[in-house]
């Protein structure tokens, strides 16, 4: 399979974009960005990248937009970022996140930010240990209630994630050698229940401690399908987990696997060349 990345600059390639979000998410027609809108900001300077399967087969886009980080610096907000099922874990949205890296590092920018659901495992796994990116912003709920195939059943809380990409932080891990970040405590160590499934601990405490790590579901596809009332357990207690440990300092710098266990790696005093 030979797939390469090269930018959308026509009403075709915008078009090719809306079918890909539908593919992809399930979106009703409301719901996806339109060709039209793509084009424009395209034409305008902003960011829409197609991956495709020679000789010319979307499977896979990246779409941003240039806004203004709180510090009021020009920044690159992605705003979605696809691959057609099927073609999911070949190495495609990794290599669509490098190409908008590039695009960004061109334009001279900093800093690439953008949201993902913080129960979703497989994406942050993607955006903080392969990519580097970090967080420290949670959003509750941010889109309401939405009907496709992936965010249906829950409230739509995000991490917004900062990718700065011209920092040693994300140069290093990019290279794969990642800063060391020791593990810390667990605080909000899950219990298993009959049948396999593990529910989040009842109580959970601001730690003193440097580092810390937070819990949250391996797979919360399965999760949302066999145990519906579990998973949303899932997303209103790491919701007030995640809220007060941003509120004390703390970011969210690594994601780990350990079996059938998944884990946040959070530390204070984070500095994007760290």
């Amino acid at each position: 399979m030979a797939v390469f990345i090269r930018p959308a600059v026509t009403i075709e390639d915008c078009r090719a974009i809306v079918n890909l979000q539908s593919q992809i998410w399930g979106f009703a027609d409301l719901d996806v960005t339109p060709d039209h809108l793509l084009l424009a900001l395209a034409k305008e300077g902003n960011m829409a990248l197609l991956a495709v399967e020679e000789p010319e087969k979307p499977v896979g886009f990246a779409f941003g937009f240039l806004a203004f980080a709180g510090d009021g610096r020009l920044k690159l907000a992605s705003h979605q970022v696809g691959v057609l099922p099927a073609y999911q874990g070949a190495g495609i949205g990794y290599a669509l996140k490098l190409a908008q890296r590039q695009a960004a590092l061109a334009l001279k920018l900093e800093l690439v930010s953008w949201t993902f659901d913080p129960l979703q495992a497989r994406n942050a796994y993607l955006n903080l240990t392969k990519l580097g990116a970090v967080s420290n912003t949670y959003w509750p709920n941010l889109y309401g209630n939405m009907g496709d195939q992936l965010n249906q059943g829950l409230p739509t809380d995000r991490f917004r994630v900062d990718w700065w990409v011209a920092s040693n932080h994300v140069a290093r891990t990019l290279a794969g050698e990642p800063p060391a970040v020791a593990a810390g405590p667990v605080v909000n160590e899950s219990v298993c229940l009959p049948g396999g499934w593990r529910a989040p601990g009842e109580g959970f405490s601001v730690p003193q401690a440097p580092t810390c790590r937070v819990e949250v579901p391996l797979n919360l596809g399965q999760l949302k399908l066999h145990a519906p009332d579990l998973a949303r357990q899932w997303r209103l207690h790491t919701r007030r987990v995640f809220t007060a440990l941003f509120a004390a300092g703390y970011v969210a710098v690594r994601f780990e696997r350990q079996a059938d266990r998944a884990y946040y790696l959070l530390r204070q005093d984070w500095g994007a060349d760290s």
